[in-house]
């Protein structure tokens, strides 16, 4: 199952006046800025915090230095303990996992909002497929009612066969039910949904709580805006993967104001944008991140934004053939100085970080990259570092002499 795609990229046909013109790089400050990664971490809120300044955290399966939902925050908030990390984000009720970007980890108090979605879902099951399934639904919520939060595995089996794709009846029942709403996963044990019926885990006034289409669209809109700073419309309908005629119905109700950048046209031409009002109430000051970012982030998950806004064409390539691979299976871009300087393909073997592949756009980021995967190793439980593939070898006495 999937979440709704994205509609066409171009706008409607009419926009509101700008309120201001913003240039390229005041645009990108305040995208860092509403991002987390520009100013002192806001480590108060912790991983709970940041996940509400996000409104999403997606996850996947891949794991190299960390999942991808451990290292966002790490980006954001520094070396914060792994365990930490998953204790803020399963167990403990204030998150929940849905269909967003992707499979994304959610605040709980945005359980209302996919009521959107969840409608949607239910509207497209017209009649119950395969004679029994109905049975096996009610059957699964039966046993969550009477046993509490189960894995599938606990349910009566996640797959059929060994193949990944053979999902057993009491597995598609699970999940339906999860997109439905019927079900909630708010815990993942040994990487396997745990799930419990909503009703029972939801927060009560939440569970309740039935926006109508506009609603949930209106107020996702202007979490969008305000977790991206100034976005394009296509980056807002990209966010939570909606489409572009449920955006388009409700931006000019959501708060968010038209502005223009310069260099996100057509040939570097001004674009037309939208902002969130406070990102442009005062002028994004602060200390940058220098750190290693997931490909998965949200500051870079969408392949055109991140080109418009710091020149990187970047893609992941796990899924590439090896022979055609360009800067490695899970290569991570490298952020200092509020810019995509370079990319790290990393891997642990025992205590040792290893960079199987670098590039750097310029040898005067030759010692932020040293903080970068310095840093990184201490975080994983390494305490050493090896490169071994860089893109400009007459840099490695240099790198090493910094990572010694």
């Amino acid at each position: 199952m999937t979440a709704s795609t994205p509609g066409p990229a171009s706008g409607p046909s009419s926009l509101p006046a700008p309120v201001t013109t913003l240039g390229a790089d005041d645009a990108r400050r305040i995208v860092l800025r509403a991002q987390g990664l520009l100013g002192a971490p806001d480590r108060r809120g912790g991983v709970r915090g940041m996940l509400r300044r996000l409104g999403s955290v997606q996850l996947d399966t891949i794991s190299v230095l960390a999942r991808s939902h451990e290292l966002v925050p790490y980006a954001r908030l520094g070396a914060v303990g792994r365990p930490a990390v998953e204790t803020a984000y399963w167990g403990s009720g204030t998150s929940f996992e849905y269909w967003s970007h992707a499979a994304c980890i959610l605040p709980v108090e945005e359980w209302p909002l996919f009521a959107f979605r969840r409608r949607h879902y239910r509207a497209k099951t017209h009649v119950w497929g395969k004679q029994g399934e109905a049975a096996t639904y009610r059957s699964v919520l039966d046993k969550l009612r009477a046993e509490g939060p189960l894995t599938s595995t606990e349910l009566g089996g996640a797959k059929k066969t060994a193949e990944w794709w053979d999902w057993s009846d009491t597995k598609i029942a699970v999940e339906r039910a999860l997109a439905f709403g019927d079900v909630v996963c708010t815990e993942r044990r040994s990487w396997k949904r745990v799930y419990a019926l909503a009703e029972q885990a939801v927060p009560a006034e939440l569970f309740a709580a039935e926006p109508d289409d506009a609603e949930c669209l209106r107020t996702l809109v202007a979490q969008s805006g305000a977790a991206l700073g100034v976005a394009t419309r296509a980056d807002i309908v990209d966010y939570h993967r909606l489409r572009a005629e449920q955006v388009d119905a409700v931006l000019p109700d959501s708060g968010l104001v038209p502005v223009e950048v310069a260099g996100w046209g057509p040939n570097g031409t001004p674009g037309a944008a939208w902002a969130d009002p406070e990102a442009l109430a005062t002028t994004p000051r602060g200390r940058h991140r220098t750190t290693l970012l997931s490909p998965f982030d949200s500051l870079i998950w969408e392949r055109p934004r991140t080109e418009r806004i710091f020149g990187m064409l970047h893609r992941l390539e796990a899924y590439t053939p090896k022979h055609k691979r360009v800067h490695g299976y899970f290569a991570m871009p490298v952020l200092t100085g509020g810019r995509l300087v370079g990319r790290v393909d990393p891997a642990r073997e025992g205590r040792t970080l290893v960079a199987r592949q670098v590039s750097l756009d310029s040898p005067r980021h030759l010692e932020a990259l040293a903080d970068a995967l310095r840093e990184a190793a201490g975080w994983v439980g390494c305490d050493a570092v090896r490169v071994e593939a860089l893109h400009d070898e007459s840099l490695r006495p240099a790198l090493e002499r910094l990572l010694a």
